[in-house]
């Protein structure tokens, strides 16, 4: 059996993927699935079908004909990993390539990649503000934690208390004084609370 190894850099860490060859169920494999995640052959193979199984009618399995398939956020949002999670739809709105949550098979990898238990600390807090950062300004100002708070609590605390937890956080993790939080004053936050990943 023929096989290539394409080495890449993905999250600060290099990987090799295996192309599939002609004798593998992975010969349909579409040529631009992300050659780094933190996953084998076999767990690619077994997310595709899980990808598949969402929408069997719009997922075929000779994928390379089709490379613009994209699952709807509703199916996403309903899998068992995302269901229950207060963040799914910002999760799957920041891994998709058109930021409403409707996911090609390389969005629906690089989703499963980063959630994993193997990437990288630095690349899940990352996303982790990727996914608190609601209005997609590369900071987490009051709005967002406000946000945030609201979905970790399901709206349990009061207005006031949302505020007062909001001002405490800025008042002690905003490296800057800026009242907004940079993906540095996140980290640095991270560091100091590693449970919070």
């Amino acid at each position: 059996m023929e096989q290539t190894l394409k080495c890449c850099h993905y999250g600060g860490k290099q990987r090799a993927r295996l192309r599939p060859d002609t004798r593998s169920p992975l010969w349909l494999w579409p040529p631009f699935v992300p050659d780094c995640t933190y996953f084998t052959r076999k767990e690619i193979l077994r997310l595709f079908y899980r990808y598949r199984d969402l929408a069997p009618q719009l997922v075929p399995l000779d994928y390379t004909n089709h490379p613009d398939v994209k699952l709807p956020y509703e199916l996403i949002g309903s899998m068992p990993e995302l269901k229950d999670n207060p963040f799914r739809q910002r999760i799957a709105e920041v891994f998709s390539e058109d930021g409403e949550g409707n996911m090609t098979l390389d969005n629906f990898l690089d989703m499963f990649s980063v959630l994993s238990e193997m990437a990288p600390r630095d690349l899940k807090a990352y996303y982790a503000f990727k996914i608190y950062d609601f209005n997609n300004d590369d900071f987490i100002c009051k709005s967002d934690l406000e946000k945030t708070l609201n979905k970790l609590t399901r709206n349990e605390l009061t207005e006031d208390e949302v505020k007062m937890v909001c001002e405490k956080v800025i008042d002690e993790v905003d490296l800057d004084n800026d009242g907004r939080l940079s993906l540095e004053d996140f980290q640095h936050m991270i560091n100091r609370a590693p449970d919070f990943l």
